[in-house]
């Protein structure tokens, strides 16, 4: 069963391919992703590494929280599943709005 881990204060230079080739000394990698900002096409500073075992995933975290990619300090940790999103929590017009 794969476990899915986040990365936070990622440089900006940070890619799909770093990640992958960084988590990948510690197993198999199963899917890196950077989140991009949509407005800027920047990198939001964090990712999601998804590794192919619990103990993989574990040992990752272990192994690279707190350690130096591209001069910042990253940090690793198991992800938490993402939370529902509330109607209207994107922002814009909503129906039920008076204005």
């Amino acid at each position: 069963m794969s476990k899915k881990l986040y990365v936070g204060n990622l440089p900006y230079s940070a890619t799909d391919q770093t990640l992958t080739d960084t988590f990948s000394q510690f197993g198999s990698v199963h899917s890196a992703k950077v989140i991009m900002d949509r407005e800027s096409g920047r990198s939001k500073g964090f990712a999601f590494v998804e590794m192919s075992t619990d103990e993989e995933a574990s040992n990752s975290i272990n192994k690279l929280n707190g350690t130096t990619l591209d001069g910042r300090a990253i940090n690793v940790s198991e992800a938490k599943p993402q939370a529902p999103r509330s109607e209207g929590s994107r922002g814009g017009y909503s129906p039920r709005r008076s204005y």
